[in-house]
């Protein structure tokens, strides 16, 4: 998996762990934006710190999800590394559910196909 490049500023960190201190939950739009927030530092105080670099973070079934709450994300193509990334998300079994009604109903994948919200 290619590394990709982030940065989040302070602004957004405090914010972030605002939102988890607050109990709200923290809603990822997209894959990169996942990966960006789970690999963020955590104080030892459970608050987000800022950082800015790469990550070459692979996410697959039996990661713990550490800051991401929910996820927006657009229907993946089979066996990619962003539909196991989904799938450790939501379950393996409920994206496959998912994957038959999208399937049955000709819905779009790639990016500019249609999109899923997973809470």
């Amino acid at each position: 998996m290619e590394a990709e490049r982030f940065e989040v500023s302070a602004e957004t960190a405090v914010a972030l762990t605002r939102a988890r201190r607050d109990g709200r939950r923290i809603v990822a739009v997209g894959t990169t934006t996942t990966r960006t927030l789970e690999s963020l530092p955590l104080e030892p105080d459970g608050s987000i710190a800022a950082a800015r670099g790469a990550t070459a973070l692979f996410i697959s079934p039996g990661y713990a999800f550490r800051v991401v709450g929910g996820l927006i994300t657009n229907f993946h193509v089979p066996k990619s590394s962003l539909l196991m990334l989904v799938s450790a998300f939501a379950g393996m079994a409920p994206v496959r559910r998912a994957y038959e009604v999208a399937i049955a109903e000709r819905y779009r994948f790639y990016s500019y196909g249609d999109a899923m919200a997973i809470l």
